[in-house]
C-alpha cells in the first residue's frame, strides 16, 4: 500500500525522466523510462529506494540487482557502476534517493548504543554496500516523508523530523547492525572514505590514510579492503576516474575534468582511464554526446 502510494505521488510530480528535489534537503525523487547500462558514478552516503522497476550498482565486481522489495544502503561514498538496464515505457523505474547525514546517523547510533543491547565487537568492517529488504517500519516513514514534501511548509517544518524518522526505521531494520557499524564512532575506516573523498584533487598515500585512521600500513589495508572490496590505492584511484567520467558527461572538458580530480599528467589520466573503461576520455566524451 505505501509503495503504491509513494509511486502515485512520483507519477503525480514527475512528467519526465531525472530526478526531482522535494524540498527537503538530500531527498529526490527519480523516475527512468530507458534502459541505461551500468556507468561509473559516485555513490555519496545514500539510501535508495525503488518502488516500481528495478536498478543496477556495480562495486568491485559485485552486482546489486534490486527492486521494490529492497532497499540499498550505502553508507559511505564509493567508486560504483550504476544504471536502469530494464527501464522502460512498459516497466517505468520510479524511486526515493536519500542522502544520509552523517552527523545524524552518528547521532542516533550513539543514543541507540546507550539504550539498548551494543553490537557485538567485530574485527571485520562492513562492506560498502548492502540490500535490506522493506519492513513496515520503513515503508511507513518513508511514506510519510515523501508525502511532507508534498507541501511547502510540510517539507520545511516536518521534513528534517520525518527525515530523521527514515534513518531511525534503517537502524532498526535489516541494515541496521550494518548502518550501526559504518556511523559509529569506532569505524575509522569510514571516516577515512569521508576525508578522501572531499579531497580527491590532493596527494594521497596509504601512510597517511593509516595514520588518520590510527593503524598500522598493514592493518588499515585489511580492513579497508574487507569495507569496500579494493585497496586503498585502487579505491582513490576510482573515485578519481568515477568522478571524472562524470564531469566529463556532464560537459567539461577531459582536461579540465583530468586537473579537477587530482591528474597533473594528461598521458597518465587517458592511460588510466582508457585501462578501467576500456575508451580514452575523449572517446568516452564523444559517447555520451552520440550514445549508441
Amino acid at each position: 500500500m505505501e509503495k503504491k502510494r509513494i509511486r502515485q505521488i512520483i507519477e503525480a510530480r514527475m512528467s519526465s525522466d531525472g530526478l526531482m528535489e522535494t524540498g527537503i534537503p538530500g531527498v529526490k525523487l527519480f523516475r527512468a523510462t530507458e534502459a541505461v547500462p551500468c556507468v561509473p558514478a559516485v555513490y555519496e552516503p545514500s539510501l535508495i529506494a525503488i518502488v516500481s522497476g528495478g536498478k543496477e550498482t556495480v562495486l568491485e565486481g559485485e552486482r546489486f540487482v534490486y527492486d521494490n522489495s529492497q532497499y540499498l544502503c550505502c553508507p559511505m561514498s564509493l567508486p560504483v557502476r550504476a544504471g536502469t538496464p530494464t527501464a522502460s515505457d512498459d516497466d517505468p523505474l520510479f524511486g526515493v534517493y536519500i542522502a544520509l547525514d552523517p552527523r545524524i546517523m552518528s547521532e542516533l547510533t550513539l543514543e541507540m548504543e546507550r539504550t539498548s543491547p551494543p553490537l557485538p565487537s567485530s574485527d571485520v568492517s562492513p562492506r560498502g554496500i548492502k540490500l535490506a529488504r522493506w519492513d513496515a517500519g520503513f515503508a511507513d516513514a518513508l511514506l510519510r516523508l515523501v508525502q511532507a514534501s508534498e507541501d511547502p511548509t510540510d517539507a520545511a517544518i516536518l521534513g528534517p523530523l520525518r527525515l530523521r524518522e527514515l534513518y531511525y526505521a534503517v537502524m532498526k531494520g535489516e541494515a541496521g547492525r550494518f548502518a550501526r557499524q559504518a556511523f559509529g564512532p569506532g569505524n575509522p575506516i569510514a571516516r577515512s572514505i569521508a576525508h578522501v573523498s572531499q579531497r580527491l584533487d590532493e596527494n594521497v598515500s596509504i601512510d597517511d590514510m593509516a595514520a588518520r585512521a590510527g593503524m598500522s600500513r598493514a592493518a588499515f589495508h585489511r580492513n579497508f579492503k574487507q569495507a569496500t572490496a579494493m585497496s586503498p590505492i585502487q579505491f582513490v584511484k576510482s573515485m578519481r576516474l568515477n568522478s571524472a567520467a562524470m564531469k566529463i558527461a556532464g560537459g567539461m572538458t577531459v582536461n579540465e575534468a583530468a586537473m579537477d580530480v587530482g591528474y597533473v599528467s594528461p598521458s597518465q589520466f587517458s592511460r588510466e582511464f582508457k585501462r578501467l573503461y576500456g575508451h580514452s576520455p575523449r572517446q568516452w566524451s564523444d559517447l555520451q554526446q552520440h550514445p549508441v
